[in-house]
């Protein structure tokens, strides 16, 4: 059995042999989206392992790698005041406009709980100076974390030629994200009043339904787009015991109930 081990502060994800004996004698649940992991988060052990390694879009998870950077370079009070070339980032925006001033930290929890596209391109500008230099930071971040079988384009996981990650990798992400204090407070944040500079407040609900009604779910991401389909990667906690688990490739109809019950029988093993 392989262990994840670390490498510098970041834990590295290691794939164990194939499920099958990994989790004993408790049979997962059936999971209908097309790649699939969960982990153990003190240990790193994986429980589940379903084409764990296939490249494949991912949607908006991988704005757990953007909020991570972000988070990890500090100075989250700062003021970030938005320019014309944040706000064109579409479906899904909070329609921030250029010239408001919002801080640092604000923008992560709107980034993380309602899955802003155009919050994403201000934060990554922000950090950066450009939507391209940050994707070459998340490159190097995701190698430096062991999430090798990567390659992100964009802050926001909006569909982008070569653009790719993996179930595994985005659980190695995920590990990281999970073990960052702050992103940990704002990925359990079931909603919460984002006060816009014009004076205008919106409560921003959070896109993770199983959050919302599964009280041993403790957050993390949702993502979406008709490349990726409906992805998530959940956390959950029980007993002093966490868990992670990621879905891609599901659908609308399976993927809040698949993700609930492999969080379930994660914890229970």
């Amino acid at each position: 059995m392989r262990m994840i081990r670390p490498r510098g502060i970041a834990f590295v994800l290691c794939l164990l042999a194939p499920i099958g004996g990994a989790a004993g004698a408790v049979t997962p649940p059936p999971v209908h989206g097309q790649a699939a992991i969960v982990i153990d988060v003190g240990s790193g052990r994986v429980l589940y392992n379903k084409n764990s390694r296939s490249p494949r879009a991912v949607a908006s998870t991988q704005k757990l790698l953007t909020a991570l950077i972000v988070a990890e370079e500090g100075n989250l009070w700062k003021t970030v005041t938005i320019k014309p070339s944040d706000t064109s980032a579409a479906p899904t925006k909070l329609y921030l406009k250029a010239g408001q001033s919002y801080s640092r930290f604000e923008l992560l929890q709107a980034l993380l709980v309602k899955s802003a596209n155009d919050v994403a391109c201000a934060l990554a500008r922000d950090n950066a100076g450009s939507i391209e230099a940050f994707a070459a930071k998340m490159n190097r971040r995701a190698s430096q974390l062991g999430a090798n079988a990567s390659r992100f384009v964009n802050p926001n996981g909006l569909p982008a030629e070569g653009q790719h990650s993996t179930a595994r990798d985005m659980a190695i992400i995920a590990r990281n994200a999970y073990a960052h204090p702050i992103l940990r407070r704002i990925v359990s944040t079931k909603s919460f009043e984002f006060h816009f500079s014009d004076g205008r407040v919106r409560e921003l609900v959070n896109t993770n339904r199983v959050l919302r009604t599964a009280p041993f779910c403790t957050g993390m991401k949702t993502g979406y787009t008709d490349a990726a389909g409906h992805c998530l990667v959940s956390s959950g906690q029980n007993g002093g015991r966490d868990v992670i688990a990621v879905i891609l490739g599901s659908n609308k109809a399976h993927i809040w109930d698949d993700s609930r019950k492999l969080l379930e029988w994660g914890l229970r093993l």
